[in-house]
């Protein structure tokens, strides 16, 4: 970065904040806090939950060393980072919510429905760097959405715009937790806000609601056992004693979100950009692993799911159905692709079709 100290000396950085909060809130922002560039705390916890292997496979989340907690390394001259935050949800939850109930629909994560949050959240952010220049003139920055070493959840709480939950997600105590994170880094030596401190108390719903025990502690997940992290971070098969547990969530998963006492505040978004796309709010599953990868590149284009791959899309969906009903419909589709050229994906589906043969079993005896 390389803001001439002798240009900043005339900039009003009191007026400056003032003017790029009305601006987030223009661009589409619900939320918008500074924060400086003190992780120590941060720095701290990430480092034993790294010794303790929570991260499983994620190796890049240690390959950057302290960059990711000390932002001046990863962008040198950094000495604020405005964080906002753009509330995603897409619908009432209550309809994610009896989605979970209907094992022939498939459940995708909300935050995946609609188009792809890294390419509107920089753009707007692109947007609000170009509005600060117009106003002061050159200055350094640099624009993040989930695509660096950054501690986004840890800025945002220390930028006041919500708390670390204890399913690590930030919770804003007027809207809940449906929110996306974007940061910009910058050299302007802005007004900073007050940090937030959690509300959570004594409430553990969403240590209780898991599926799959993934918050091992208050404040601690094991990745390795989490539904987002097996279904999309996790390249090769899901491990067995998880697939039961998983239902018929084929991309990501938001218990801890439905579920959490916060989120009754939370209201679904006006964003058009975040609203349901192929009606993949409702799909069935057997309709979905009828897919070419043709199709599913047509249905995916602009979305966060491309990221899994086709191979992993179809691992996901045979595990669902491994959980469905045992209909005629269901087995048909798994036979399908008995014999898929995956590997990886014939090895579920076998898994899928021994759980209906059990079911028939049970039923015959």
């Amino acid at each position: 970065m390389a803001t001439s100290k002798d240009t900043q000396i005339n900039i009003d950085f009191i007026s400056l904040k003032r003017d790029i909060t009305s601006w987030c809130h223009e661009l589409g922002f619900q939320k918008t806090g500074i924060a400086d560039i003190d992780l120590t705390v941060a720095e701290e916890r990430l480092a034993k939950w790294l010794r303790s292997n929570f991260h499983g496979s994620m190796e890049y989340m240690e390959r950057h060393g302290t960059k990711r907690s000390r932002p001046q390394e990863l962008v040198p001259g950094t000495l604020r980072v405005i964080t906002v935050g753009m509330e995603y949800l897409p619908q009432e939850q209550k309809i994610a919510i009896d989605l979970l109930d209907d094992k022939e629909s498939a459940y995708i994560s909300r935050y995946a429905l609609g188009r792809d949050y890294h390419k509107v959240l920089r753009r707007r952010l692109r947007t609000l760097a170009n509005r600060i220049e117009n106003n002061i003139g050159k200055f350094g920055y640099r624009i993040f959405v989930d695509s660096a070493p950054v501690l986004e959840k840890a800025l945002a709480e220390k930028s006041g715009i919500g708390w670390i939950g204890k399913h690590t997600n930030l919770i804003d105590r007027d809207t809940g937790s449906w929110f996306f994170l974007g940061e910009l880094y910058t050299d302007l030596p802005l007004p900073i806000d007050a940090a937030e401190v959690s509300h959570c108390g004594s409430c553990n719903v969403c240590i209780d609601i898991c599926p799959t025990n993934a918050i091992v502690a208050p404040y601690s997940l094991d990745a390795r056992r989490c539904i987002s992290y097996l279904t999309i971070e996790n390249k090769g098969a899901i491990p067995v004693e998880f697939r039961k547990d998983i239902g018929n969530r084929i991309y990501g998963c938001d218990d801890c979100q439905l579920f959490c006492p916060w989120n009754k505040f939370a209201k679904p978004t006006a964003e058009k950009d975040f609203a349901p796309r192929h009606e993949l709010d409702s799909a069935q599953l057997t309709e979905l692993f009828a897919w070419d990868e043709e199709t599913w590149l047509d249905k995916t284009k602009g979305s966060a799911i491309r990221r899994v791959g086709f191979e992993r899309w179809l691992r996901n969906i045979a595990v669902a159905l491994g959980n469905a009903e045992t209909t005629n419909e269901v087995i048909i589709a798994l036979r399908s692709r008995q014999e898929d050229v995956s590997s990886l994906v014939a090895e579920h589906v076998e898994w899928a079709l021994k759980q209906h043969d059990i079911t028939l079993k049970n039923q015959n005896s």
